[in-house]
């Protein structure tokens, strides 16, 4: 099945005017903050951030509270998809199964039919239903904890 859904727009991803309008003001211009931020970033105080910009340090510190941490260890993504690709998942999904289950399953069963069609290992039986792999190994890495050698 070849999916013929339309490619998102040329704004998918950023913020949306209503959230933007909820955000408080600050007294720095868009640009003015994403400096801020690269310059908390890079280290600089706030207090040194408002006195280069000239404005009260609480001003630079709306500007940075907007800024998102970086994880250590990223557990999940976002997919921007198109609806027909969004259909066909909610259309695989089994039960009340969680949407990254049902994506693992999926691209196990394209990893499986790859590796069929290349002729590189035996077909193994996709997981419809709730049937469990077989072996630990026969399923993505990551999905089950490593079993100990020996």
């Amino acid at each position: 099945m070849a999916f013929k859904g339309k490619p998102p727009g040329s704004g998918s991803g950023e913020m949306s005017r209503r959230t933007q309008a909820l955000r408080p003001s600050i007294a720095l211009t868009p640009a003015e903050a994403s400096k801020a931020r690269s310059l908390r970033r890079r280290g600089d105080a706030p207090p040194d951030i408002a006195a280069r910009f000239g404005v009260p340090v609480e001003e630079v510190e709306k500007a940075l509270v907007q800024m998102r941490s970086p994880r250590p260890e990223t557990t999940r993504g976002t997919l921007n998809v198109t609806l027909a690709a969004h259909r066909f998942v909610m259309g695989e999904r089994q039960g009340d199964e969680p949407l990254w289950q049902t994506i693992d399953r999926i691209v196990d069963e394209l990893i499986r039919l790859r590796a069929a069609a290349e002729g590189g290992a035996k077909a193994m039986p996709t997981r419809r239903r709730g049937v469990a792999a077989r072996r630990a190994d026969d399923m993505l890495p990551g999905l089950l904890p490593e079993l100990p050698a020996g």
